[in-house]
């Protein structure tokens, strides 16, 4: 089989099921594993170059619907008859139904069922290990800067943020995305900040960045110092890779 991914989420659950001997081709942000980093790549994943990808003769594509803009992708599969299979996760309960699917659309049932199995089970320890925390503490996520971008409820951000023993403070929001002014995060006040800028290195950001904002002096994080700039694979992903940074948050806001 010859798999071609133009997702860094698919290309994540492809990683955990073993299935490396087959991937022939990424998209352009899907920086890990290292390993994985000599494959062709073929265009970022909004703008995904159909022709290299065909060229890769893949017997399966595995697309995503994860971020706004890749329904192009989608039609450009349609359109041109290449075998295809569609995620579109959401929520963290999402997470091993893909690995479900990817399994399925791969022969490799077995192994991810019990991948997914570990996961579920994993995160029920997580949240278990924080239900006792009578302070739970009110995250703000920043996807992007300018304009603000934030997570809302439908996002598995909010479930993240639950299940570490805190709270999104954009979950009254019930969408997956939340466009939003600097006014409007310093009137929910929150007391972390998570800065999660999508696409972008973290040597690249820099503190003063978001402590420096002439709207936020008088905000609860930037007075307590709880800027934190997090790896945004770690948390933007809907992969298995959100594990690992369930348990960085949680040591960050519980320690």
């Amino acid at each position: 089989m010859r798999i071609v991914s133009i997702c860094p989420s698919n290309t994540e659950i492809l990683y955990y099921l073993g299935l490396g001997e087959y991937v022939v081709g990424l998209d352009d942000h899907s920086d890990w594993p290292l390993e994985w980093q000599h494959l062709p790549k073929v265009g970022p994943d909004l703008t995904i170059d159909m022709d290299k990808v065909e060229s890769l003769q893949p017997d399966l594509v595995i697309a995503s619907l994860s971020v706004p803009g890749m329904e192009k992708n989608i039609a450009a599969l349609q359109e041109r008859n290449i075998p295809h299979i569609i995620l579109n996760p959401s929520r963290i309960g999402d997470i091993p139904d893909d690995i479900r699917t990817v399994g399925r659309a791969t022969g490799y049932e077995d192994r991810a069922e019990q991948l997914a199995r570990h996961f579920t089970d994993r995160i029920a320890e997580l949240r278990e290990a924080t239900s006792s925390r009578t302070h739970r503490p009110k995250l703000y996520w920043e996807w992007w800067p300018d304009p603000i971008y934030t997570p809302g409820r439908e996002n598995w951000l909010s479930d993240v943020s639950e299940i570490a023993g805190a709270r999104n403070i954009f979950d009254d929001y019930a969408v997956a995305n939340v466009k939003a002014t600097r006014d409007m995060v310093l009137e929910r006040d929150p007391d972390h900040i998570c800065i999660v800028w999508c696409g972008i290195e973290l040597r690249r950001i820099k503190p003063k960045m978001i402590t420096e904002r002439p709207e936020w002096q008088e905000m609860t994080a930037i007075k307590a110092g709880q800027v934190h700039l997090l790896e945004e694979g770690l948390y933007c992903r809907p992969s298995p890779r959100i594990l690992d940074g369930l348990e960085k948050l949680i040591a960050l806001i519980h320690p």
